[in-house]
């Protein structure tokens, strides 16, 4: 597969979240569009990337060492897919469970990027996920903070 061929399917992947928004028949209120796309995007890849980092932590040798970074890892994929759920939803919207699942998911992501830290210098897996879990917390915090 050609760079052009895969950089266009990354970025055809990516442009889904905006083209879905694009179709709701309704407004988005007061959300501001591009937080909302950052969020959703930075959630997915977060969610991708802990999951290949827990595979990859349970391939080491001294896994044992790894036990909390895996357990980490494996929280931060289910709250940021849940979190780019729930922002993927406009209909009957509710700022409250919003605001809780971004604090929920910056947390999470705090968490998970401070443990992946602990281990990069051994990992470079761990330490591609920690960068990937300090993007996502930013924008859950930047969106967060745009809602009010």
């Amino acid at each position: 597969m050609s760079h052009d061929q895969v950089t266009g399917m990354e970025q055809g992947s990516m442009g889904t979240v905006s083209s879905m928004l694009e179709t709701y028949p309704r407004g988005l209120g007061r959300i501001d569009r591009a937080k909302l796309i950052r969020c959703i995007e930075a959630c997915i890849e977060c969610a991708q990337a802990c999951t290949a980092c827990a595979d990859a932590d349970l391939s080491e040798e001294r896994v044992t060492h790894l036990t909390k970074c895996i357990r980490t890892n494996l929280d931060c994929d289910d709250i940021c897919v849940t979190t780019s759920r729930v922002l993927s939803r406009h209909t009957e919207y509710d700022a409250n469970v919003t605001r809780a699942v971004l604090e929920a998911c910056a947390v999470t992501c705090k968490a998970c990027g401070d443990e992946c830290d602990l281990h990069s210098t051994h990992h470079e897996h761990c330490r591609i996920c920690a960068d990937v879990c300090r993007r996502c917390e930013k924008a859950c915090r930047e969106l967060l903070a745009s809602l009010g």
